[in-house]
C-alpha cells in the first residue's frame, strides 16, 4: 500500500530482503504417498510504501469517496439534512429530492448501472473498482497508513511483531489499536447518520452526549465498526483472496484486449540481480529485486502472470519504475497493456484503437442509454401519487342520485405545501360529493411530504350510467403548477 508522503523504495542488495527461505514439505515413506494440510497457513503481510502516478490516484480516490461518506450527513438542504435515507419515515432525502417506496424504480435503474459500469470498465482496464475505489481497499490503505505512522515502515512493523514482548512494543501496540478502534467507531457512527437524522433534539448528535441511541441504531454503530474493523484491520489481503466473489468470475469479463497490469517477460527475462552501469549483455532488464512483490497488498508476483488474486492496484507499476529509473533503464517492465498488444508488439495508438471494440462499444452505448434513461426519468418525475379506493358496498340511490364512496389517497411528495383541485369525469352529469377535507371549489391542501387520505362521494344522476360498472376518472392537479397532475380510473357501479 501507499503513503503520499512515504520515500521512494531504494533498491536492495539482495534479490527479495528478509524473505525467508522455502520450506520443502516432508515427504512420505518410500512406496506411500505424501500427506499435507489441506489449507495453507496464513502469513502476514508487511507491505512496503510506494510512490508513484498510481499511489497518487489511488490516495486521491481515497480522499474522494471519504469526503462524500463522512461529509455528506453533515450538509444542510431545505432545513433538513441533505442527504438522508431515512427508514423509519421510507423516505430517501437526497438534496432537492424526496423519493418514496413508490419510486422503487430509479433504484432499479440505478443497480442496473452499476452493474453495467462494472462490466464496462472491467472488459476496458480490468479491476480498476478493486484496485482504486472498492471500500476494502479504500479502508485497508487508511488502516495501514495509521499502521505505518504509529509503527514505521514494512522492515520496523516485521521487527517489531518478531521482537519479545517489551513496554515499547505495547504502547505502539496499544495506540495503533485505540486509533483503529476510533476510526472504526467514527466509521459505524457515518454510517448510521446515513439512515437515522444526525442533527435535532433527537438527533445523533445529541444521544452521542448521553449515549442515548436507540436498539437498532446502537446495533448498526458497532456492527459496522466492527465490520470495518476486522475486515479492513485484520484481515485485509483475505478478504480479497477468499471472500470477495468477483475475484472469482472476473475471469469471464476479459479478453486478450483488456488492460491489465502485465510484466514484459521477452524484456525482463532473464532476469538477474546487478547494481547501475554492468553490461547488461546477455541479461534482461529485471534485476530480481522483489520489490514488486514487497509492494502488493495481496501479496503476489506480477511476474507469474495474470492472477485473480490481483487487485489491479498498479502498486508493481510504481515500484517498477521507480527501479528502472534508478538503473537508467526505460519504465513500463510492468505497465498497464493487453496480452494482444504483449504479443504483437503494439503502440498505444493500437493498443487504443482494440480497447473501443465492439464488446465494449456495446457496453457502452447500454449503459449510456441506461443512465440517459435515468436521467430523463428524474428531470420528467411528478412529485404526485395518486390512488383511488372504492368502498365496497354497492352503490345507493340518494334522491334522483345514485352515490358510490371512495377514499382518495393523494400523497405530495413535495418538500412545499400544495393545493390541489380535485374533478372527476365520466357518465353525463356526474359530481363529486360530501367530502370533510375538500373545501369549495374541489380543493384539498396537502402539507409538505404529507400522505393525504380524503373520504369523498362520487354522485351520477338517475338514467345517466349503464347498470353495472361504469369507467370514470379522477383527476387532481395543483392549483399553484398545473403541470404537477395525475388522472387515475375507477368503477362506478350503477345498481340496475
Amino acid at each position: 500500500m501507499s503513503d503520499p508522503g512515504s520515500d521512494a523504495p531504494s533498491l536492495p542488495e539482495s534479490p527479495i530482503p528478509d524473505a525467508p527461505a522455502p520450506v520443502s514439505p516432508p515427504a512420505g515413506k518410500e512406496g506411500e504417498p505424501e500427506s499435507g494440510s489441506l489449507y495453507a497457513a496464513h502469513k502476514k503481510l508487511y507491505v512496503r510504501s510506494t510512490t508513484g502516478r498510481f499511489a497518487r490516484w489511488r490516495w486521491i480516490l481515497v480522499w474522494l469517496t471519504q469526503i462524500i461518506f463522512f461529509g455528506l450527513p453533515w450538509l444542510t438542504w431545505n432545513d433538513r439534512q441533505a442527504v438522508l435515507l431515512h427508514l423509519v419515515e421510507r423516505k430517501f432525502y437526497i438534496f432537492g429530492w424526496v423519493f418514496w417506496p413508490q419510486d422503487v424504480l430509479f433504484l432499479s435503474i440505478l443497480l442496473i448501472v452499476s452493474a453495467y459500469s462494472l462490466f464496462f470498465f472491467t472488459a476496458i482496464a480490468g479491476r480498476l473498482w478493486c484496485g482504486y475505489a472498492c471500500p476494502q481497499t479504500v479502508y485497508t490503505e487508511i488502516f495501514l497508513w495509521i499502521e505505518e505512522k504509529i509503527e514505521g515502515d514494512h522492515t520496523a512493523r516485521a521487527k517489531l511483531d518478531k521482537a519479545p514482548m517489551s513496554g515499547r512494543k505495547l504502547a505502539l501496540k496499544s495506540a495503533k489499536y485505540a486509533v483503529w478502534a476510533a476510526f472504526a467507531l467514527w466509521t459505524g457512527f457515518t454510517f448510521v447518520a446515513w439512515f437515522s437524522p444526525l442533527k435535532g433534539s433527537e438527533g445523533l448528535l445529541a444521544s452521542l452526549l448521553t449515549f442515548g441511541f436507540g436498539p437498532w441504531e446502537t446495533f448498526w454503530l458497532f456492527f459496522y465498526a466492527a465490520f470495518t474493523f476486522v475486515l479492513a484491520a485484520l484481515l485485509r489481503e483475505q478478504v480479497c483472496l477468499y471472500m470477495c466473489p468477483y475475484a472469482r468470475f472476473q475471469s469471464v469479463m476479459f479478453d486478450p484486449d483488456t488492460l491489465i497490469i502485465t510484466y514484459d517477460a521477452a524484456r525482463g527475462e532473464p532476469r538477474s540481480l546487478r547494481r547501475r552501469g554492468e553490461d547488461p549483455a546477455g541479461r534482461g532488464d529485471c534485476v530480481d529485486c522483489g520489490i514488486c512483490v514487497q509492494v502488493c497488498p495481496t501479496g503476489i508476483d506480477i511476474r507469474d502472470g495474470l492472477q485473480y488474486e490481483c487487485i489491479g492496484c498498479a502498486a508493481c507499476i510504481d515500484a517498477c519504475d521507480i527501479v528502472m529509473d534508478k538503473l537508467s533503464l526505460p519504465r513500463g517492465l510492468v505497465r498497464y497493456t493487453t496480452e494482444h498488444a504483449l504479443e504483437r508488439g503494439w503502440g498505444a495508438s493500437e493498443i487504443l484503437r482494440h480497447v473501443l471494440r465492439l464488446r465494449t462499444l456495446i457496453y457502452g452505448t447500454i449503459l449510456f442509454g441506461i443512465i440517459a434513461a435515468f436521467i430523463w426519468g428524474l428531470a420528467t418525475r411528478i412529485p404526485l401519487r395518486v390512488g383511488v379506493i372504492r368502498d365496497p358496498s354497492l352503490g345507493r340511490v340518494q334522491g334522483d342520485m345514485v352515490v358510490n364512496d371512495y377514499l382518495l389517497k393523494i400523497m405530495n411528495m413535495a418538500e412545499t405545501q400544495r393545493t390541489f383541485v380535485v374533478s372527476v369525469d365520466g357518465p353525463e352529469g356526474i359530481r363529486l360529493g360530501d367530502s370533510k377535507r375538500i373545501t369549495s371549489g374541489n380543493q384539498v391542501t396537502a402539507e409538505p411530504t404529507e400522505n393525504l387520505e380524503v373520504n369523498i362521494e362520487v354522485m351520477i344522476p338517475r338514467g345517466s350510467g349503464q347498470p353495472g360498472s361504469n369507467r370514470i376518472y379522477f383527476e387532481v392537479v395543483s392549483k399553484d403548477d398545473p403541470g404537477v397532475k395525475r388522472r387515475e380510473k375507477a368503477v362506478f357501479l350503477y345498481p340496475n
